[in-house]
């Protein structure tokens, strides 16, 4: 009679191959693509477990880079940002090249300094439909486009939205000049009060009047 083979066990850590750095179910990692002219692959680990023959696997929810969406990379798109998907997988724990960690939009938008293990997630993304949780945000500017972190706004001191330099006619060295701005609705009122405190340099994230929405068809 064939004996039964032991069964797989789920594993509290695994340590990377070649370093001693240690991942947990809950971490965020960085895997090698089978194409080496591509970015790594980003994926949270949900749990870990090893066969009887000790080979380690993990059980991994992908992150999607926006270029790998089905509406692909967007003006407001960040560069480090990342969408969690409903794709599962399991994969090689030898596939694993490192940690990494993806924060929270507001968080992300707090930190003094982006290390290249840094990233951010706003959305869920659906990756059988290309649906997008939550399907709108908040929107700034008169062009209404959602907040990128990587470009400079500067806010009105009279209605308190912010704006591109580019939408109000100013280059981004022109806009650092400034000591106080004053959108052009704001400033065609003659009663306006200019407030003489220096701008802050990066919205807020209260959400605005006008949302945008996101979904497959307005990406097209």
């Amino acid at each position: 009679m064939a004996k039964t083979k032991p069964g797989k066990k789920d594993l509290d850590s695994y340590t990377i191959k070649g370093t001693n750095k240690v991942v947990r179910p809950g971490d965020c990692v960085l895997m090698r693509p089978s194409d080496t002219d591509k970015l790594p692959y980003v994926a949270l680990i949900e749990k870990i477990e090893a066969d009887h023959r000790n080979n380690v696997k993990v059980r991994v929810r992908w992150y999607y880079r926006p270029e790998e969406s089905i509406g692909g990379r967007r003006q407001f798109h960040g560069a480090k940002e990342l969408f969690l998907s409903d794709h599962h997988d399991v994969q090689s724990a030898h596939t694993i090249e490192g940690k990494c960690t993806v924060h929270s939009f507001k968080n992300y938008t707090k930190l003094e300094n982006v290390g290249a293990e840094d990233y951010f997630c706003r959305f869920e993304y659906k990756a059988a439909t290309g649906g997008f949780t939550p399907d709108r945000v908040a929107v700034y500017c008169k062009c209404e486009m959602p907040y990128n972190p990587d470009d400079l706004m500067v806010q009105c001191e009279g209605c308190k939205d912010w704006f591109h330099p580019s939408c109000m006619g100013m280059t981004i060295e022109e806009a650092k000049k400034l000591d106080h701005f004053l959108c052009s609705d704001c400033s065609s009122d003659d009663d306006a009060k200019r407030s003489l405190n220096v701008f802050p340099v990066s919205p807020s994230l209260e959400a605005k009047e006008h949302p945008f929405i996101i979904g497959v068809d307005d990406m097209e």
